[in-house]
């Protein structure tokens, strides 16, 4: 993958793994209440006036298993959609699924059991790369786009179901930042004008056989 053509999703894998450096200096993987220092969600953020875990909890891990399928995750899907849709709708989309699947965590979230993790923001990338995709001007007519669109359905779905089955996974985070995302999906997608040397002037040139009299 070329990054200079996906900037925000280079930031953010940086960003990741450098707070998961801070985060083996401080011995978060080993103390679940250094880790919770660190910004983990747990339960009642609001109420408790917590604000800034729903941020800092997105880049935050549980070890190097957790880091490294969400790092792949994020730079696999991260980077087709700002391919497709720019940085911009990408860094706003993983910002506010982020949030979203934050604060649905810290609502279901056992007491005494910390969250963390980019995934719920991954979710919500998924799902509004699944609508983007079908409402575009631009790619919904492109043969990959529904065979894509599936994929990525199925791959939100089973792993929304081994989330039910299996302890340790924080599911109300993914499913609240997939929701998130299928609503920021339903976003028009503007198609950009094309370059200059794409352009074409179409000239209608009058008949001489009407101008002379």
């Amino acid at each position: 993958m070329n990054f200079w053509k996906t900037p925000v999703t280079a930031a953010l894998l940086a960003a990741i793994l450098f707070v998961f450096v801070l985060e083996l200096l401080a011995g978060a993987l080993r103390d679940m209440q250094v880790l919770e220092q660190m910004g983990a969600i747990v339960r009642g953020v609001i109420e408790r006036g917590d604000y800034w875990r729903l941020l800092a909890a997105m880049f935050l891990h549980g070890g190097f298993i957790h880091l490294l399928l969400n790092m792949w995750a994020l730079l696999q899907i991260g980077g087709i959609f700002e391919t497709l849709f720019g940085s911009t709708r990408f860094l706003l989309t993983y910002f506010i699924s982020g949030l979203a699947a934050s604060l649905v965590s810290s609502i279901f979230i056992p007491p005494n059991t910390p969250g963390v993790g980019a995934s719920g923001a991954i979710f919500g990338i998924i799902g509004a790369l699944i609508v983007a995709l079908r409402r575009s001007p631009q790619w919904s007519r492109k043969e990959w786009s529904g065979a894509l669109a599936r994929q990525l359905a199925m791959w939100a779905g089973i792993n929304i179901i081994i989330g039910f089955t299996m302890p340790g996974i924080d599911n109300a985070a993914h499913i609240g930042g997939f929701i998130a995302g299928l609503i920021l999906g339903l976003v028009p997608h503007h198609v950009p004008p094309p370059p200059p040397n794409e352009l074409t002037i179409d000239v209608q040139v009058l008949d001489d056989s009407r101008t002379r009299q």
